[in-house]
């Protein structure tokens, strides 16, 4: 499985302050590098693009290091598997998070953002 690196987006606006913006633009197979918001309370995610065929991104995130992860879930203990374009809340605070995209076809072509605000 190929990884793709995380672009990284600190905005420095009085309206953004304490603020941390990952982007991942991934295809069928690709995880994104692990990033880590240990400092954030809040953390959103929204994915857009082209899904494909049976297009699916899951949110995973890990306490240990970045050896293992385990899928997250939204505010309502959904696991955050997603195959449509959407945003939701993340409600685990893990120590790294990365999106993997699990399915898809040669179309698929998703972008992948974490917003993520300190406590």
């Amino acid at each position: 499985m190929a990884t793709t690196a995380v672009v990284t987006t600190l905005p420095d606006t009085m309206d953004y302050r304490g603020m941390v913006k990952y982007t991942w633009n991934l295809a069928n197979g690709e995880s994104g590098d692990p990033v880590t918001s240990v400092n954030h309370a809040d953390r959103s995610v929204q994915i857009s693009g082209t899904f494909g065929a049976g297009g699916t991104v899951e949110l995973r995130g890990s306490l240990d290091g970045g050896t293992t992860y385990a899928v997250l879930t939204d505010q309502n203990d959904n696991n955050l598997s997603i195959t449509a374009a959407k945003m939701e809340s993340v409600m685990q605070l893990t120590e790294y998070f990365r999106p993997v995209v699990t399915a898809g076809d040669g179309t698929t072509a998703l972008k992948i953002t974490l917003l993520a605000k300190r406590a």
